[in-house]
Parts: structure tokens; sequence; C-alpha cells
């Protein structure tokens, strides 16, 4: 019998340990740069202070490194997975695959690293996308928010060995998750660089041809 995680996003500092305290399995939050929500960064200093309090009560902390990184970023990229796996943190929610290359060189440092969640960001929608990440040592993907109960399912029993993650409250992408690019062509705000607008969330007519 499989239990199931009940996973809280955190904010700040505050929020994570306030998800913890309720009774939360797992949190998952943004280090300073590099995550998804780029006007939410921590410090890497708050995470760890976030670990040591979650990991007292058996809970997961998981950070999000999931944008698309530049070249010019690569080092302090690989500067941040090698401090995030010294402070214990559980996983990392990733987009961009030089990252795997990244976790590589922080578990020769540090002697241990955090697993790999493939984000929504990956658009992980169908059984061969799964089974792909799993070839490449995911232990977890984050599933495209527009899929049904039954397309969940069958992505399960196909690769039961890979932890899926489905969202079950709270805004969720109205446009295609994962490969939106509606904020970057309307505003040059790239949501795979943290800076959705949310533009898919405003007031439209439809006027036909």
């Amino acid at each position: 019998m499989r239990t199931l995680e009940l996973l809280a996003p955190a904010k700040n500092l505050e929020c994570g340990l306030a998800a913890i305290s309720h009774g939360a399995d797992a949190v998952y939050i943004g280090a300073d740069h590099f995550g998804a929500r780029a006007s939410a960064g921590n410090s890497v200093e708050d995470i760890q202070k976030l670990c040591d309090y979650a990991h007292r009560f058996g809970a997961k902390v998981y950070v999000t490194v999931n944008t698309i990184i530049y070249e010019d970023e690569l080092g302090a990229t690989q500067d941040l997975i090698t401090r995030l796996a010294e402070i214990g943190v559980d996983a990392l929610l990733v987009q961009d695959m030089a990252t795997l290359g990244m976790r590589r060189v922080a578990l020769q440092k540090v002697g241990h690293a955090p697993v790999l969640h493939a984000s929504t960001q990956m658009d992980n929608r169908t059984v061969e996308k799964v089974k792909w990440l799993r070839s490449l040592g995911f232990t977890r993907a984050v599933l495209a928010r527009e899929l049904s109960l039954d397309e969940i399912r069958a992505i399960h029993e196909a690769v039961p060995d890979v932890e899926l993650e489905v969202f079950v409250h709270g805004a969720l992408c109205v446009s295609y998750s994962g490969q939106c690019y509606a904020s970057q062509h309307l505003f040059g705000r790239s949501a795979n660089r943290g800076e959705c607008a949310q533009v898919c969330r405003m007031k439209y007519d439809l006027v036909d041809a």
C-alpha cells in the first residue's frame, strides 16, 4: 500500500515552518536564484534552517532549481547545487538537463546529493517521457497540470517505480503547462526564467473571424 505525500509550497522560511508544523509531509521552496518564481528567493541559510526543522519530524525539503540556465550562469548554479547538497536538501526540482551533471559533481564533492525531481516545466505528460526520465536517474516526475486522472493512472501503471506528483490545489496554468510562451511573447517575461506575468489569468474577449 503506497501512501500519498502532502507537499506544500513554501514562499519563505516562515511559510515552510508553518506547513511542517501543520502536518505537511514535505515542502518545496525556491533558493535565491534559478527558481521558477524569481520573486520568491530564499537564502541557503534559511533553507538549512527549514531542513533542520523538517527533518526533526521526518518531513522533507525540496528546492526548485527549475529555470533554463544560461552559459554564464553554469558556475553559479553548480555552486548553489553543491551548497544545497551540503545542507541536506532532500530533492532538487529541475528543468535544465545541465543540472544532472552538476548533481554528479556535488555528489563527488560532498559524498551525498539530493535526488532529482523532473519539474512540470519539463512538460511531463506521456509514458514515454517518464520512462526516459527514469533512465536518466530521476526518481519523480511532476506531471503537466492538464492531465486527467485516467492519464495519470496510465503513466503510473506503465512506470510504477517513478513517483508521480500532481497539483491538487492552488493557481494552475491555463496555458500549456511547461511549454507556455504567452508571457514571453506579450511582455518579454519568460516563464522559463521565473518571470511569468500570468497573462493566462487575465480577462479576454473571444472574437471570431
